[in-house]
């Protein structure tokens, strides 16, 4: 009686913190207080001075909006089509590691959100939920992203087990040779599961709903590399496993291959300049994501809304071009639209409302940027996303 009676405090308290955001913003500020500050940070942090997550952001307030008047927006149509597959919004949830750790229903959360929603979710290679539990779960569409491990056998097995549980696309991160220096996850000692040195431990402690749910769940493991990681579980620190097992000498010689060994919808996530994006094209990818990580990887590189309009230019009538980074408003979506992104890929945005209240939470920050895309697309006088052209915007001067 008394455990039903914490479980239904929890809930309610997780409830009506949602119910009251009302922006990114708000989903932000309410996953800060619920997780632990080592928690908050990964989600939030950046690498070294933070300079590329901040070009990310500000690259969006370069543009301003142009509205068309006049224009019967009675009904508006939020819908597109991405590598083929139809969805209720531009929209896309990026792959994001750990998710466990952010809330006790991890990707499931997130799955089902997108399938609520109607658009599309990308599972991460380094989940703590594995390929086929997220597909009983959810058979709405859903891409698997791949890392590049330096075992080529478990690079194989990924494919074949996403081929054999209904993946759609096959998403490849070509950012991370080695792991970006995240000097707040130094600082806080992140490791899975989280080490209970004293400073984590209090901070824990000033976070009980967190803690309870922790507590109460089965031992947090990344879910489908579960069997190949040596040693002591509790001794686990990502920075040191991806250094030690990813790939750095990935090549695009190993990315046709991997084109061909998938044979369905590829696309190549972590492109940031033409060359690059011109290649994808020529190797066969069907899509690319503009992308420096969410300013997680190399700092001091541009942000991804500022490179989009020359990619788009170069490749855009040869595959589908996605942007991430920065997203937090509907304005930003169409911004990003109207410059030629094909959709928007969210990390962050998504992670706070996990954070904040798991799938509800998640549910509530693709509500947030559907209304907002909706009431913008009004404003300027957009009833469709094919509206959203390079005459809806125009550079600060």
């Amino acid at each position: 009686m008394a455990e039903k009676a914490i479980r239904t405090m929890v809930s309610l308290f997780m409830n009506k913190s949602i119910d009251h955001c009302y922006s990114i913003a708000d989903l932000r500020l309410a996953a800060k207080r619920k997780l632990p500050r080592a928690v908050f940070d990964y989600i939030d942090g950046g690498a070294e001075d933070e300079v590329t997550l901040d070009n990310n952001r500000n690259a969006f307030d370069r543009y301003q909006l142009n509205a068309r008047a006049l224009v019967d927006v009675s009904n508006v149509d939020l819908s597109t089509t991405v590598l083929g597959e139809k969805t209720n919004l531009p929209i896309i949830l990026s792959p994001t590691a750990m998710t466990k750790l952010f809330h006790h229903e991890g990707e499931t959360a997130v799955a089902l959100a997108a399938k609520k929603s109607g658009t599309i979710y990308s599972l991460s290679s380094m989940s703590t939920t594995s390929i086929e539990d997220v597909a009983k779960v959810s058979d709405a569409a859903k891409w698997f992203q791949l890392y590049v491990w330096r075992d080529r056998a478990l690079l194989k097995e990924f494919i074949q087990r996403a081929k054999d549980s209904g993946y759609k696309a096959l998403c490849l991160t070509v950012d991370l040779p080695v792991h970006g220096n995240r000097e707040k996850d130094q600082r806080n000692g992140l490791a899975i599961p989280p080490k209970p040195t004293p400073k984590v431990l209090i901070d824990t402690l000033r976070h009980p709903i967190w803690l309870y749910h922790y507590l109460r769940s089965d031992a947090m493991k990344l879910a489908n590399i579960n069997d190949n990681i040596k040693g002591d579980h509790a001794n686990f620190v990502l920075q040191d496993y991806i250094n030690s097992q990813f790939d750095p000498s990935l090549s695009w010689d190993d990315t046709q291959w991997m084109i061909e060994q998938w044979d369905g919808p590829f696309i190549i996530k972590g492109i940031m300049n033409i060359e690059d994006a011109k290649r994808a094209a020529a190797i066969g990818a069907n899509a690319i994501v503009v992308s420096n990580h969410g300013g997680r990887q190399l700092d001091h590189a541009p942000g991804t809304l500022d490179l989009l309009p020359e990619i788009v230019d170069a490749v855009g009538d040869k595959l589908d071009v996605l942007i991430d980074g920065g997203i937090r408003r509907g304005t930003d979506i169409l911004k990003a639209l109207a410059l030629g992104a094909k959709a928007c890929m969210i990390g962050r945005s998504y992670l706070y409302g996990l954070g904040a209240g798991g799938t509800e939470g998640v549910s509530r920050a693709i509500e947030l940027l559907g209304e907002e895309l909706e009431r913008n697309m009004k404003l300027t006088g957009c009833r469709s996303i094919d509206e959203i052209t390079s005459e809806l915007i125009r550079e600060k001067r």
